[in-house]
């Protein structure tokens, strides 16, 4: 696993855009819980930054709708699109992050 963040610098129910080792990732911050996932949706290609959190679980693309499951990437409505996500482990305040 790899340093992304300090967990202080992902705000409650925020998001925050990192790069880890050339690799741009999305941490959010769902309820206190910490994810990581791509920064582009699945479906067309929109920023994730500007996605919105509305529940503990997922993450909503603005730009059509889309609502991703922040564990597994599944899109219920839309299964054909799956959000790239990432395992990721706490080291203190240190959120790290699984490059598969």
């Amino acid at each position: 696993m790899v340093f992304a963040a300090k967990v202080s610098e992902v705000p409650l129910w925020g998001k925050k855009v990192v790069t880890v080792e050339g690799r741009e990732i999305l941490l959010v911050n769902a309820k206190g819980n910490i994810y990581a996932c791509e920064t582009e949706c699945p479906h067309q290609g929109a920023p994730l930054s500007g996605a919105l959190i509305k529940d503990a679980e997922h993450l909503t693309c603005q730009r059509h709708g889309y609502r991703f499951n922040l564990k597994t990437g599944a899109c219920r409505e839309f299964p054909e699109y799956t959000l790239k996500v990432y395992s990721i482990g706490m080291e203190g305040d240190n959120i790290m992050v699984k490059l598969d």
